[in-house]
Order: C-alpha cells, then sequence, then structure tokens
C-alpha cells in the first residue's frame, strides 16, 4: 500500500504519492468504526475522519442494555471506546476533523475537512445524527444555563434540584433514570398520553420515586433570568396552561440527522435522511450510507454496527467491478 506519514496526533495524513484511498469513511460512531473493523480485516486501503469523540451519540448514553454481549449493560463511552480501541487494532488511522464538503472529480471523490482535503475512491457517509431541538420560545436563550440535550454531560450540575425530562422514547426515560442520581425530583413531560419507551424502561422509571409524570402536555416556553427557573405547560386535551418551577430542562424530542455538508451530491429525503437501501447504496455509485444517517426502519446501535458491515461488503463489490476480476 502507498507509503503514509501520520502527523502529530493524527490531526492530518499526508500521502507521499498523492495516491487516493480506497475508501474513506467520514464518522466514527458505531457503523464507521464497524465498517473500519471491516474494511482493514479485508485489507482496504482505509481513512476514518471523526469530528469530535469516537463512538458518536452513543457516547452521552448513560447505560445501553439492549446490545448484544453486555447483559449487566455499558456506558456508551465504554462502548465506543471499545469499538475504537478494535478498529485501531487492525490498523485503522483515524484523524479528526470536520468535513464540511465532498466532491465528485471522475472516479475520485475530494473530501474535504477544515483543514485537508482527502481523495479517495469510495465514501461511506457515517455521520450519524443530533439531538432535534423543541423550537419553543426561551430554548436557545437558555441553552447551556439549565438546558441540555445530554444527562451525562450535564446531570451532576443538577444536584438536590428540579429538572424536567421533554420526550417519552427510551433515550427519555433512559436519561430520566439516569437523572435521578443527582437531582432531587425528575418530571417526564410528553405530549401524548402513552410512552413510547420498552415497557421494561416504563416500569423501571415509574417505579422510582423520584420520577414524575405529566402526559397529555406540551412545554411551550422555558422562562428564567440568566438560567432556567419555570416551565409553562400546557394540557392537550383541557389547553389549560401551567407552569413547574424547574432548574435544569433535558430535551429528547428526536434527532435529525448530520448531513448538512452533502450540498446536494446525493439525494435526500425530506428529513434530510440520505436514500440509501439495506445495501447502503445511494444515489451517487461510490458513495454509501450507513447509520442513523440513512433512510431506515430502526436506528439503533445493533442495527448501525449491522450497516457498517454491509457498507463495506458494498465498496468491496464496487472496487472489484472497478478494476475488473482478480
Amino acid at each position: 500500500m502507498p507509503a503514509v506519514k501520520v502527523q502529530p496526533k493524527m490531526a492530518a495524513i499526508v500521502r507521499e504519492d498523492k495516491s487516493p484511498f480506497q475508501l474513506i469513511i467520514i464518522g466514527g460512531g458505531p457503523a464507521g468504526l464497524t465498517a473500519g473493523i471491516y474494511a482493514k480485516r479485508a485489507n482496504i486501503d482505509a481513512l476514518l475522519i471523526e469530528k469530535a469523540v469516537p463512538g458518536g451519540l452513543i457516547t452521552t448514553t448513560d447505560v445501553i442494555e439492549n446490545y448484544p454481549g453486555f447483559p449487566e449493560g455499558i456506558s456508551g463511552m465504554a462502548l465506543g471506546q471499545r469499538f475504537e480501541s478494535q478498529a485501531k487494532k487492525y490498523g485503522l488511522d483515524i484523524i479528526y476533523g470536520n468535513v464540511t464538503k465532498i466532491e465528485q472529480n471522475g472516479p475520485v471523490f475530494k473530501v474535504f475537512t477544515e483543514d485537508t482535503p482527502y481523495s479517495s475512491k469510495t465514501v461511506i457517509i457515517a455521520t450519524g445524527s443530533k439531538p432535534k431541538k423543541l423550537g419553543i420560545k426561551g430554548e436557545d436563550k437558555f441553552t447551556g444555563k439549565g438546558v441540555s440535550y445530554c444527562a451525562t454531560c450535564d446531570g451532576p450540575f443538577h444536584k438536590d434540584q428540579n429538572v424536567a425530562v421533554i420526550g417519552g422514547s427510551n433515550p427519555a426515560l433512559e436519561e430520566a433514570i439516569f437523572l435521578t442520581s443527582f437531582a432531587k425530583l425528575v418530571t417526564v413531560i410528553h405530549h401524548k398520553d402513552f410512552l413510547g419507551a420498552d415497557k421494561v424502561l416504563q416500569d423501571k422509571a415509574r417505579s422510582n420515586p423520584k420520577i414524575f409524570f405529566k402526559l397529555n402536555t406540551t412545554a411551550e416556553e422555558i422562562m428564567g433570568n440568566d438560567k432556567v427557573m419555570s416551565l409553562k405547560l400546557r394540557d392537550v386535551s383541557t389547553n389549560k396552561a401551567s407552569s413547574i418551577n424547574i432548574d435544569g430542562v433535558f430535551i429528547y424530542s428526536g434527532n435529525e440527522p448530520n448531513t448538512d455538508f452533502i450540498n446536494g451530491l446525493v439525494k435526500l429525503d425530506q428529513n434530510g435522511l440520505i436514500l440509501a437501501g439495506e445495501d447502503t447504496k445511494t444515489s451517487v455509485e461510490g458513495i454509501f450510507a450507513a447509520g442513523d444517517v440513512r433512510t431506515k426502519f430502526l436506528c439503533q446501535v445493533v442495527t448501525a454496527v449491522a450497516d457498517g458491515a454491509m457498507a463495506v461488503q458494498s465498496v468491496k463489490s464496487y472496487l472489484k467491478g472497478k478494476r475488473g476480476p482478480s
């Protein structure tokens, strides 16, 4: 394979012969790191570019209980580190940078970071998703001042305080349970009259004396001075307004894909997800999409991992087709 010179802290990689990689993986979450493992095991010349922390969004989760092989559960950070360690074991080069755009130049793709462009014959986009905002008054104003999207990150700041969790999904209840380690009271607010979380999580949350539920209720405004002090609510059934005193608001209203850098290169659906099937092929030959960034029925760590493996199989077929029979 071409000689590679690695810069300090893996901030950039310089290929001495200027040749393109066979594969660039964008995103170091479960899908991207699994793709890296499978690529290196297949002797594919691959580079992974991660924006922040290997492991992706799962690193903000306190405990993951439904990933096979960990009957007692495992923290998202620990699982992400295991993925990273295994990828590096097989020799995957991981650099850190924010990908700003991808351009196609014939059979080669140029992947631009804020500092350095890289060339590759194929690309796997595995950039995952980010928390979606509620879009209510006060949300932006108090972000970082009591409004958070990560209980694992900010829960310790609310010791013996009253906090609210907005959402009824698995992540919402998982983080509500986690917050009871610090907060005096956790109020779960959900706009429907039923929760969407798994029954085992619902039972665990309902049996916790620190968790209180307000269903059929929407949050309308986050209020305070220099920090969060109260939350304005509205009952969906009666339309009656009310408010609760609160010191922190944790929002779990779903996620949105990290596809801002695509710039029309591949087709997206109305929600910004990359249109790609189970084979991970996108509308552009040579570009593949894996994990929560693509259109799929279920977004879970286990399906992201499956996508990463499948994407490399598609990459192998594509590269073989380009160079002819081996």
